[in-house]
Parts: structure tokens; C-alpha cells; sequence
């Protein structure tokens, strides 16, 4: 084991896997949230220190119009559902706006779609209008690009990290 591997074996954390059009909510400090593969799908990670709850939602499609019935059993599907099901569910558990800090990442270009159906911008224009309403900002972002990311949260040190090219950095 290297790298991140081994920082999560020494010290116990066991990851939380977001599958694509996932929620996770923690209050847990031995998890790891991880979401990987983000290519023009959105994820949003949203923490409160001091209540000590985390979650976080990946997204592949901007909007449920599309399917209403889909985004009924699973809202984490689209943007317009998953990040306001994601806040909701952290408001629940007793996060607060005014200790939320919020940070996403994927929203890229993928090059085999030729930009045809822009799924990346898209999504990433919901998010913005979704928190711009809701009087909410990013403490941080890795958006656009060409490149498929992974990120985490960690729970016990509020650390937002993604990946790419093997590489991770905080976000």
C-alpha cells in the first residue's frame, strides 16, 4: 500500500463509497467519503465542523425534468434533487448554514462526446444557480478540464482532497 491507501489503513478510517447518483451523510469521524470516476458528472461535498456532519453527492445530470419518476427514487442522480437532498439531509442531522462549507469538483469535458451534449457546464450552471438562490458559496472547486477526478472527505479532519493523474491534493 501506498499514498492514500496507507493513511487510511494506519489509521483505521473506512471509506464511504458514493456510487454515481449517490448520497452519503456522516457524523462518523473513522469514515472517508470517496466518490470516484468524476468525469462530467458533479460531486458536492458539504461539511459542518462543529456539528460534526459531513455528506456528499454525485450527480450525473443537470436536471429531473428528465425523468421525474427516476429523481423520486433516486435524486442523487441530478443536480436540481441531490444537492438540495444533500443539504436537507446535513440541515436534519444539525449542520448549520452559517458552519456549512461547501466544495465540488468534476464538471469536465469529456472529449469522446465532443462537447455535444455539455453535460459538465451544465450540471456545473444548476449547482451555481441552485447555491446562488439559496444564498450559498464554494469554500473551493476543481471543475472543468479534461480530466476524471476522485474526491474525499475526510471525516476526522474535515480534509477535501482530489485526485488526479494519481496525484491528490487538498482542495
Amino acid at each position: 500500500m501506498t499514498g492514500i491507501e496507507t493513511k487510511i489503513a494506519r489509521s483505521g478510517m473506512r471509506n464511504l463509497v458514493v456510487d454515481i447518483s449517490g448520497i452519503e451523510i456522516s457524523d462518523d469521524p473513522e469514515k472517508v467519503i470517496v466518490t470516484y470516476s468524476l468525469g462530467s458528472c458533479l460531486a458536492l461535498v458539504g461539511y459542518d465542523p462543529v456539528a460534526g456532519v459531513g455528506g456528499m453527492v454525485h450527480c450525473m445530470l443537470p436536471m429531473s425534468k428528465i425523468d421525474r419518476e427516476k429523481a423520486k427514487s433516486k435524486p442523487g442522480m441530478f443536480v436540481d434533487t441531490g444537492v438540495p437532498t444533500l443539504l436537507d439531509t446535513m440541515f436534519r442531522m444539525g449542520a448549520t448554514k452559517q458552519n456549512l462549507v461547501l466544495k465540488a469538483a468534476g464538471c469536465s469535458k469529456l472529449l469522446y462526446t465532443k462537447n455535444m451534449f455539455r453535460i459538465g457546464e451544465r450540471n456545473n450552471a444548476v449547482l451555481r444557480k441552485l447555491l446562488w438562490k439559496n444564498n450559498l458559496l464554494l469554500t473551493s472547486e476543481s471543475i472543468g478540464g479534461t480530466i476524471s477526478r476522485t474526491l474525499r472527505l475526510y471525516m476526522s479532519t474535515w480534509e477535501v482532497s482530489v485526485t488526479t493523474g494519481g496525484k491528490e491534493t487538498e482542495l
